[in-house]
């Protein structure tokens, strides 16, 4: 698991992502929920980032072991790839993994069980299915994944403030999923694709692809403006530099289309903290 980890999941800035997640999202659901003052972090809060750190790295082993063929061209120096894990060895650690994180989540049953569904619907993934080089349609079919975390946020957050499920629930699922889809278009971008290589420009060709990294960050914004006013567009200045860079570029810089998730996880957290709503 160490090897994995160094080669996969480099700890520092995995696990600072799934802080800011868990601490993002989750001010989101307040923030755009009923009205009840300032949004605090709960102890639960902190449990849900270390359920989404710990998840995250199984979800890298579910995509290693999925998308081998794939990194035995095109990422050799992949731990898996390189023979110096195996797959039975990683789905054991999967295993044990997934019992932890259900167990530390019983305070709550609807959060263990949104945990436990998460996590059996992403080992169906490594069942035989469409080609993996077919993006719109893996999308679709991981898309659940990471739409039950968020669920799992939203349960925690419940747990913490004893209210019931509100249909602004979907507003912020509307909002981080247009971010995270910016992350997972603009992060491909290239102009000239190599052989073989993932991109959604090979679908929709390059300027469509770049119009949909462009409107999915400028629609997560907006949809929220109306909770936090020009605050909420600070993060489109990120899109808006990598695109400007772009236009001279062989690739976009996916680094900044992490750095305008984080920005906007940020942003959500502070808004809600504030109590700005």
């Amino acid at each position: 698991m160490r090897a994995f980890i160094r080669g996969s999941y480099p700890l520092v800035p995995s696990v600072l992502f799934a802080v800011c997640w868990a601490y993002g999202v989750t001010g989101l659901f307040a923030l755009t929920g009923p009205p009840a003052g300032p949004w605090r972090p709960s102890p639960w809060t902190a449990v849900a980032a270390l359920t989404i750190a710990l998840d995250m790295l199984l979800m890298r082993i579910i995509d290693d072991i999925r998308d081998l063929p794939y990194d035995r061209v095109h990422n050799p120096h992949r731990p898996l790839a390189t023979g110096a894990v195996t797959g039975s060895s990683l789905l054991r650690w999967y295993a044990g993994i997934a019992a932890l994180l259900v167990l530390l989540n019983l305070f709550d049953a609807w959060a263990a069980l949104v945990v436990a569904a998460q996590l059996a619907y992403a080992l169906l993934l490594l069942l035989p299915g469409p080609d993996p080089g077919r993006l719109v349609l893996t999308l679709v079919l991981s898309s659940p994944v990471q739409l039950l975390l968020h669920l799992y946020l939203y349960t925690v957050l419940l747990h913490t403030t004893g209210g019931g499920f509100d249909p602004s629930f979907w507003t912020a699922l509307a909002v981080v999923s247009l971010a995270t889809l910016h992350l997972e278009v603009a992060k491909k971008i290239t102009r000239a694709p190599r052989p073989g290589e993932r991109t959604y420009v090979t679908t929709f060709g390059l300027p469509a692809t770049v119009a949909v990294a462009l409107l999915s960050a400028t629609g997560s914004a907006l949809l929220l403006a109306p909770w936090g006013s020009a605050l909420t567009l600070l993060p489109l200045a990120f899109p808006a530099v990598a695109w400007w860079r772009f236009r001279r570029a062989e690739r976009w810089d996916a680094r900044l289309a992490l750095l305008f998730v984080l920005a906007s996880f940020a942003t959500w957290a502070l808004i809600a903290a504030g109590g700005t709503s």
